[in-house]
């Protein structure tokens, strides 16, 4: 699920107490790593030894420690919550940056937000993140996750995180709006605008879609093939915002905010929901859409809510769509406590009393999916088969749209959302965002091609 509830506002002040202590009851750094040769895991890991695991989290996971807590009372776990990487903040790099330094410090286990964390913890002499595919985690187990959960965290072919949930993009709808207004369901995104343009003409001040959150491009021009942000080695990305396929997506947004069929303000402001949630009819958006936005913010009546197939391009073969957060699950080389890293990230991926019993979010692992959508369905909440399109769309995400060591939503954020807003179109701002990205790339080391 996504992860800017405003409860994790107010973890910071626990993070930087809890965090910044010493490893160990003694405050000294742990001895040099064994040689690789006699590591079963693929890297070489430093002495094992008993003691608590230490697990840092954000808010909305902080379930997920209490659940393994609580199905393993005999494990001592000491759990951190912090901000979990959210917008782009870098909280964890600047951390392990000063552990780093000090030598010691390093949590066993981290939860992110974001799926960036390979790109710069994966890599160099003080490399922060375990390999997972090379021992650590078995196969049988790695290969229970659904297609493509995992390329987002691999670097090199080697598999670094083990995905939380995923944030498949589909077609969240009233349908009980949808119906009285006499229309149908869009299957493609020339649908999706013919009927925007209709909603314009008969039933101004109605939504269709919103525009106003970082991850916007997530769901729009990732959805449109827009090869604004694909990663093609540990330090190179190729970056080409004016294609033809971004100009598509950003005319698409531009005719919908002209014609007040998509929204400006952001979901989870102060008032989109008090002045506009009664007015939504459509919104393309993330899975965890249903229970975070829907029945959480907007408090849309049961029975309402249905979700379609992901939109996409009527010239599209295979259909594809874009994908906004699912967060992930990582182990440090530097963790004294491997086995049990190990037990506790597989448990929380995979296990019935997490992620289909706990979890808010679509779950990555494809066993707890199933029994999770199912739970989803049989709620009562929604009106009609969620779990088809939600599924389907899980296995259709464009693996182009790359994870760099940066944040694309906090780049948007800075370049498009502020002139956006001023009244410029996103396609005008394309040739902006271009250099946004490329200034960003090449400030942590990155080759550019355009």
């Amino acid at each position: 699920m996504r992860r800017r509830s405003p409860a994790i506002l107010l973890t910071s002040v626990l993070f930087t107490v809890a965090a910044c202590g010493p490893p160990n009851p003694a405050g000294t750094a742990r001895p040099a790593p064994t040689t690789p040769a006699s590591s079963p895991y693929g890297f070489a890991p430093a002495p094992q030894e008993d003691g608590k695991l230490v697990v840092w989290v954000d808010s909305t996971r902080l379930d997920a420690a209490k659940a393994y807590q609580a199905a393993h009372p005999g494990e001592q776990l000491d759990i951190v919550t912090y901000d979990g990487n959210a917008n782009g903040s870098n909280t964890l790099k600047t951390k392990v940056q000063l552990f780093n330094r000090a030598g010691e410090g390093w949590p066993d286990v981290v939860f992110t937000t974001d799926n960036n964390t390979a790109s710069w913890a994966s890599q160099g002499d003080d490399a922060f993140v375990a390999p997972l595919d090379k021992g650590l985690i078995d196969q049988a187990t790695l290969g229970g996750f659904a297609k493509g959960a995992l390329d987002v965290c691999t670097v090199d072919g080697t598999v670094y995180c083990l995905r939380n949930d995923l944030a498949q993009v589909v077609l969240w709808y009233n349908k009980k709006l949808l119906g009285e207004f006499g229309y149908q369901v869009p299957r493609t995104w020339e649908d999706y605008q013919a009927l925007a343009e209709k909603v314009a003409a008969e039933h101004p001040g109605y939504l269709v879609g919103t525009a106003g959150d970082a991850w916007t491009p997530e769901i729009y021009l990732w959805g449109a093939q827009c090869p604004a942000n694909q990663v093609t080695a540990a330090k190179a990305i190729t970056v080409k915002a004016t294609d033809p396929a971004c100009v598509r997506g950003a005319k698409l947004i531009d005719k919908l905010v002209a014609n007040k069929t998509m929204s400006l303000l952001p979901l989870f402001g102060p008032d989109f929901a008090k002045n506009q949630g009664d007015k939504v009819l459509m919104l393309p958006g993330p899975a965890w859409y249903g229970g975070a936005v829907f029945q959480g913010t907007l408090k849309t009546p049961e029975g309402e809510l249905a979700v379609g197939d992901a939109l996409h391009w009527a010239d599209q073969s295979p259909p594809v769509t874009g994908n906004v957060g699912g967060g992930a699950w990582w182990v440090s080389r530097h963790s004294a406590r491997l086995e049990a890293a190990k037990d506790f990230v597989t448990w929380v991926t995979t296990a019935d009393a997490y992620q289909v019993d706990k979890s808010p979010g679509y779950p990555a692992y494809s066993p707890a999916a199933a029994k999770w959508i199912a739970k989803q369905q049989d709620s009562g909440y929604y009106a009609g088969d969620i779990a088809a399109p939600i599924t389907a769309a899980a296995g259709q995400v464009w693996p182009g749209w790359g994870s760099p060591e940066f944040s694309q939503e906090a780049v948007w954020a800075k370049t498009v959302i502020p002139a956006q807003t001023a009244g410029k179109t996103v396609e005008s701002l394309l040739p902006d965002w271009q250099t946004a990205i490329e200034q960003q790339a090449q400030v942590f080391g990155y080759q550019v091609t355009k």
